[in-house]
C-alpha cells in the first residue's frame, strides 16, 4: 500500500505569517526598504499563483526566499545595475568620526566580498546580512547544511586573507 503524499497548506494565512522574515530576507538582499517591499509583495504574489507548484520538499520559507531571490536577480538584470548600497546612515549618538571608521571598515569589507567568486559571495551574504541558518542557506542552493557550513567558512577565510592584504596585516 502506498502512501498517499499530503498536499502543502499554503494558504493566505499561512502565507501572511512569513511575510516578515521574507521581508527581512529581502531587505538583506536589497539593503534599500522600497526595494524590498516591493520584492516582497511581488514575492507573495507569486506564490499565491503558483501555490499548487509548492510540492512541501523544502519549508515554506525556503521556497519563498527562492522565489524572492530569484525576483531580485532578475531585477538587477533587467535594470543592468548591481545591488545599491546605503552608506549615509550613522546610526544614532555615534559621531561623524566614528560612522567614518565603520563606513570606511564596512567599505573594505564590501569591496573583499565582492571580490569573491560564487558561490561563496552569496553564502557568506546571506548568512551574515540576511541572518539565514545554515540550513535555510542550503535550501537556497539545494544543497546540504554541511555544504552550507563548508562554503561559508571558506568565503570566511577568503575575506580574512583579502582584508589582510588590503589593510597590509596578515
Amino acid at each position: 500500500m502506498t502512501k498517499k503524499r499530503r498536499e502543502p497548506d499554503i494558504s493566505e494565512a499561512v502565507l501572511c505569517a512569513e511575510y516578515e522574515a521574507v521581508y527581512r530576507y529581502a531587505l538583506g538582499l536589497c539593503r534599500s526598504e522600497a526595494d524590498a517591499q516591493d520584492v516582497t509583495q511581488e514575492t507573495f504574489e507569486r506564490a499565491m499563483r503558483a501555490g499548487g507548484s509548492f510540492a512541501g520538499d523544502s519549508s515554506l520559507y525556503t521556497w519563498l526566499c527562492a522565489i524572492a531571490k530569484n525576483l531580485w536577480l532578475n531585477r538587477c538584470k533587467k535594470l543592468g545595475r548591481e545591488v545599491p548600497l546605503d552608506w549615509d546612515a550613522a546610526p544614532p549618538g555615534e559621531s561623524a568620526e566614528t560612522a567614518a571608521e565603520v563606513r570606511d571598515e564596512a567599505m573594505a569589507v564590501h569591496r573583499a566580498l565582492h571580490g569573491l567568486p560564487e558561490p561563496y559571495k552569496e553564502v557568506f551574504s546571506l548568512r551574515v546580512f540576511s541572518e539565514l541558518s545554515f540550513g535555510e542557506v542550503a535550501g537556497l542552493f539545494g544543497k546540504t547544511e554541511s555544504w552550507a557550513r563548508v562554503t561559508y567558512h571558506r568565503a570566511r577565510k577568503m575575506l580574512r586573507e583579502r582584508l589582510g592584504k588590503e589593510t597590509g596585516h596578515v
